[in-house]
């Protein structure tokens, strides 16, 4: 089965971090990624630019409309991914609460149908 795991975290705190602990931070989840890689779970992975990047659209009734930003203003912003293959979700559970960044931040997984 393939998983989503969706990393959100507080993108006004991130910009905070200086370079050099943002450095260490990438460093965690290139070494999560290598763990997925030898464990055969990987599948892939991408971070986001941030949110003030975002286009949210519609198209009621062929009315497109565009907005600046993403769909909700929340406290955390969805920033990245990693899609993993695993038998069940209890194992992409596990492999998961692996993942750095469930300590500054949320992770969400969705299954893929």
């Amino acid at each position: 089965m393939k998983f989503m795991l969706m990393l959100y975290a507080d993108e006004k705190a991130g910009a905070a971090i200086s370079p050099e602990d943002m450095a260490g931070f990438m460093g965690q989840l290139m070494a999560y990624q290598e763990t997925l890689q030898k464990a055969g779970a990987f599948v892939s992975t991408a971070g986001l630019l941030p949110t003030t990047t975002a286009k949210t659209i519609s198209n009621a009734d062929g009315n497109l409309q565009v907005h600046d930003g993403p769909y909700a203003d929340t406290r955390e912003q969805f920033g990245g991914y990693f899609m993993i293959e695993a038998p069940d979700i209890n194992e992409a559970i596990r492999l998961a609460a692996l993942c750095p960044a469930a300590s500054w931040g949320k992770i969400e997984i969705r299954t893929f149908a």
